[in-house]
């Protein structure tokens, strides 16, 4: 019986990158071998065990076999005679098919060490084109790894996949898992690169495939085409490590602009409300949580609003504060503030000057709510115990009057 260190952990220690998990495969042992010694089956599809010290999964060395279509539609098989090639040639990646012996050597049957040296994401076999999750799980390495490229082979086979339909298969909630951890990377534009060049972007999230090519003014979008602002504004979210609610919200606050008549092209009057319809069927078809899709409808709907912040009259303010809850949620409002001074920032190319310049909206609108916050609402009732209907309007009057002393103290 003899176990290796396989997958990622490999990959990252060759990389120089820190290692936090490791995945262990066994080869020559049978399940009753491995709970002998202490190891605690934990597998359902098949045999994996936790140490019983550092708890780390060890897996039997398996093969697989494809018997559906998606990605649940295999059979595996385990036995002491499966050897660690025959485990290591299912891998998706070259990358990811190594091993580290105990003895600390590598074990690199398909050249993943070369592959690394020359950036390169290359499927190991045509048992890549079995599983379509390993589409999103190569554009998700795509945003980790930003200067790798895809291998011409690797591309042509999951444009094969796609067009055979094994993407149509994806469970929403793996899409939503791997897409949100690919937000989450160094440059998430690379991910969605990798999915339009491989056409899986159109069948995932057509919403978003539908802005490029969608031009705006060149005025005040120097890079013109909304596709391109769209991911400028996603890695600029990134670069300032922005959590993943600002995040998705940055991603989809432009889809109305998909739906522009092209006869009103560059300009995109009401894009944001008619964005709100297409955010609420990506949330639902993804089943995306609750905190990702609120903050991404109000982002939607107010980041033309919170741009024309410093044109805005005290009472339309108060007002947008309302209408956004920010009154109980004020951190969430906080957020929204946030995505859209990512939608700002994403102009021109990397390095204009419109992404350094100062976004003044944002500290404004947040000292306006300070001040609106600090009014006593409780005080405000107070007053007109007797006639209830006017509390509403008293307090809003007076959340205006903090707004407008504390904007002209500002």
């Amino acid at each position: 019986m003899r176990s290796y260190v396989v997958g990622g952990a490999v990959r990252d220690e060759l990389l120089g990158r820190q290692v936090t998990d490791r995945d262990h495969v066994v080869v020559g042992a049978t399940p009753e071998q491995m709970v002998a010694q202490g190891f605690r089956p934990v597998g359902k599809d098949f045999p994996v065990f936790l140490h019983p010290e550092t708890h780390e999964e060890y897996a039997l060395a398996r093969t697989e076999r494809k018997t559906a279509p998606g990605y649940h539609g295999f059979v595996f098989h385990t036995s002491p005679e499966v050897t660690l090639e025959d485990d290591l040639v299912r891998r998706d990646l070259t990358i990811n098919a190594m091993a580290r012996a105990e003895d600390g050597s590598i074990v690199d049957p398909y050249n993943g060490q070369a592959d690394l040296r020359d950036r390169v994401f290359r499927h190991v076999s045509g048992a890549f084109a079995e599983d379509p999750v390993r589409i999103l799980r190569l554009a998700r390495f795509a945003a980790r790894f930003p200067d790798f490229r895809v291998h011409e082979t690797t591309l042509a086979l999951m444009q094969g996949m796609v067009e055979a339909g094994e993407v149509d298969a994806l469970v929403p909630e793996r899409v939503w898992q791997e897409l949100s951890r690919g937000l989450m990377e160094e440059r998430p534009s690379r991910m969605f690169a990798v999915l339009r060049d491989c056409g899986a972007l159109q069948r995932i999230l057509p919403e978003l495939d539908a802005l490029w090519g969608v031009p705006q003014p060149p005025l005040h979008h120097p890079e013109v085409d909304t596709g391109v602002h769209v991911m400028l504004v996603i890695d600029y979210a990134a670069s300032q490590a922005l959590p993943l609610e600002v995040r998705f919200a940055a991603l989809v606050h432009d889809l109305g602009k998909g739906i522009s008549p092209e006869e009103t092209w560059p300009a995109h009057h009401g894009h944001e409300f008619k964005g709100m319809k297409l955010v609420t069927a990506v949330c639902k078809r993804l089943k995306v949580p609750n905190e990702c899709r609120d903050l991404a409808l109000m982002t939607a709907r107010e980041h033309g609003n919170v741009s024309r912040a410093l044109e805005l009259r005290a009472n339309t303010i108060v007002t947008l504060f309302e209408r956004c809850d920010a009154f109980r949620k004020p951190e969430r409002f906080a957020q929204m503030l946030l995505a859209s001074e990512c939608d700002a920032r994403g102009r021109g190319h990397e390095g204009h000057p419109m992404r350094f310049q100062d976004y003044p909206q944002r500290p404004h609108l947040q000292r306006a709510l300070d001040a609106a916050r600090a009014v006593n609402a409780g005080e405000v009732a107070a007053r007109y115990a007797e006639d209830r209907q006017k509390i509403p309007e008293a307090v809003h009057a007076a959340r205006v009057s903090a707004v407008k002393a504390a904007l002209r103290e500002a």
